[in-house]
C-alpha cells in the first residue's frame, strides 16, 4: 500500500489526550501513523479544522501528514458533528482527487466510518474500519446512543472490507451485536511506546509531581460518566486509609463532562475527601509516565472499554491496575497476575483489591514485574507491521459491495 488515508473526523492526533474529545483514539492514530513510517508505510490523517491558527497541512514527520478539513463551525459540539460528515467527506475527496497516490481508507470511529463508507464507493478504495467504541456495547452498560449511530455503525460494518478489533472481546461484540462477518475482522491490538512508558523511581516521580509520601491511587483519562471516576472516589472512601489519596489526571469531556466534574467534587466533599482527591489538568502524553510511576495503583472503573490504553501504559511502567472486567480490559489485565479485574461496580470490591496491593509489598512487586513483562507483547511497531500485512492482502481481495 502506497499511502493510507486515515480519517479521524472528530479529534486530531495533534491534540493533547485527556481533554475535550481527546483520548486514547488520539494516541492510537498518532502512534500508528508514526509507526507505519519507518516500515515504509505512509499516512495522511484527515481531521476537522477547529481553529484558524493551525496550517491546513502539517507534516509531522516523514511519511506522516495531517490535513485539516473545513467542515462546519470551529466550535461545533460533538453531538452536532453528524451534520457535517458529508462536508468533511467532500473535503477529503477533493484532497484525494488532487493526490491520487492514496490506495486505502482507514476510518476511526463511527463518524469517520460514515465518511469512509461514502468515499469507498466514490473512489473505489478499500475501507478499513476501527470503531474504538460501539453504540450497542455502550447501551448494554446504560450509556444509550442515538439510533442514527447504531444504524450508521451497522451500515459501515456491512460494507467494511476489513474491521480492525482491539481484542477478541471486540470481535465477539461485532459479530453478536452487529452481525459482522468474522472473516472480515482482524485483531490488531494497539501498542505502547516503551521509550516513554517504562519502570522508574517512585520517589523521583513523587518529587516531580509534588505528591509526597503516602499511598496514591491514580485515575488517568477524560472525566465523563462512562469512565466511572465516581467509583474511584468511593473506592478511596471504602479503603478507610487516612494517608491515601486519589489523583485524577484529566479534564471534562463531552456534554456531561462539566456536570460530572462538579459532581465528583461534591462527592469527595460528602465523603470527607475534599483534600485527598486531587484533580490535575490533562498532561502531555509522555509526561503521564511520571504520574504512573508516582502511583501505587491505577484504577480503571469504566463501564465499557474497547481496549484501555491507560491500563497498558500503567503496566509498562510497572504499576498494577485494578480495572472493570469489561471489554478489552479482560484480555489486557491478567487477573491475579498483572493486576485485578472487578465484576460489577461496587466500590468495596475495588477497595479490597487495592488494599491487597497496598498492604502486601510482595504481591505489589509480583504484579509489577508481571505487568511490565506482559506489556512487551504490545508495541506500535508490531501493530504497524500487522496492519501493513492486512493492507497488502487487500490487494488480492474483491471489495465488499453493500449495494
Amino acid at each position: 500500500m502506497r499511502r493510507l488515508a486515515v480519517l479521524s473526523l472528530h479529534t486530531s492526533p495533534l491534540v493533547q489526550p485527556g481533554s475535550g474529545d481527546g483520548g486514547g483514539m488520539n494516541v492510537y492514530v498518532r502512534e500508528l501513523a508514526s509507526a507505519l513510517a519507518p516500515a515504509g508505510g505512509r499516512s495522511t490523517v484527515f481531521t476537522r479544522r477547529v481553529d484558524d491558527d493551525t496550517p491546513t497541512v502539517v507534516d509531522v514527520e516523514p511519511g506522516f501528514r495531517v490535513v485539516h478539513v473545513d467542515a462546519g463551525p470551529h466550535d461545533l459540539a460533538k453531538e452536532d458533528l453528524p451534520g457535517v460528515v458529508d462536508e468533511f467527506a467532500d473535503g477529503v475527496a477533493a484532497y484525494l482527487g488532487a493526490h491520487p497516490d492514496h490506495d486505502g481508507i482507514l476510518a476511526n470511529y463511527w463518524l469517520s466510518g460514515i465518511s469512509g463508507h461514502r468515499l469507498k464507493h466514490e473512489l473505489g478504495l478499500p475501507l478499513l474500519t476501527i470503531f474504538h467504541t460501539l453504540a450497542r456495547v455502550k447501551a448494554e452498560t446504560g450509556d444509550d446512543e442515538p439510533q442514527r449511530r447504531v444504524d450508521a455503525e451497522s451500515a459501515v460494518v456491512g460494507c467494511s472490507d476489513v474491521m480492525l478489533a482491539n481484542s477478541t472481546e471486540e470481535v465477539r461484540q461485532l459479530v453478536d451485536l452487529y452481525g459482522a462477518d468474522p472473516d472480515r475482522i482482524e485483531v490488531v491490538p494497539p501498542g505502547v511506546d516503551h521509550a516513554f512508558f517504562s519502570p522508574g523511581s517512585q520517589s523521583v516521580a513523587r518529587r516531580a509531581t509534588g505528591l509526597g509520601d503516602g499511598p496514591v491511587l491514580l485515575f488517568a483519562g477524560r472525566i465523563q460518566p462512562l469512565k466511572g471516576v465516581d467509583v474511584a472516589v468511593r473506592t478511596l472512601a471504602e479503603l478507610g486509609r487516612s494517608d491515601a489519596r486519589l489523583v485524577v489526571v484529566g479534564g471534562a469531556s463531552g456534554v456531561d463532562g462539566g456536570a460530572e466534574e462538579a459532581r465528583l467534587h461534591e462527592l469527595a466533599g460528602a465523603h470527607g475527601l475534599a483534600d485527598r482527591v486531587v484533580f490535575v489538568p490533562p498532561q502531555p502524553h509522555h509526561v503521564l509516565a511520571t504520574w504512573y510511576r508516582a502511583a501505587d495503583v491505577v484504577l480503571m472503573p469504566s463501564r465499557s472499554e474497547s481496549f484501555g490504553l491507560v491500563a497498558l501504559e500503567a503496566a509498562a511502567c510497572g504499576i498494577p491496575v485494578v480495572a472493570a472486567g469489561v471489554g478489552g480490559l479482560r484480555s489486557l489485565v491478567e487477573h491475579g497476575h498483572t493486576g485485578y479485574l472487578v465484576d460489577g461496580r461496587d466500590p468495596a470490591d475495588y477497595a479490597s483489591r487495592v488494599a491487597r496491593i497496598l498492604d502486601d509489598p510482595a504481591t505489589a512487586a509480583r504484579l509489577s514485574v508481571a505487568a511490565t513483562e506482559r506489556s512487551w507483547s504490545y508495541t506500535w511497531s508490531a501493530t504497524a507491521a500487522r496492519l501493513r500485512r492486512i493492507c497488502d492482502d487487500l490487494g488480492s481481495r474483491s471489495l465488499v459491495d453493500c449495494a
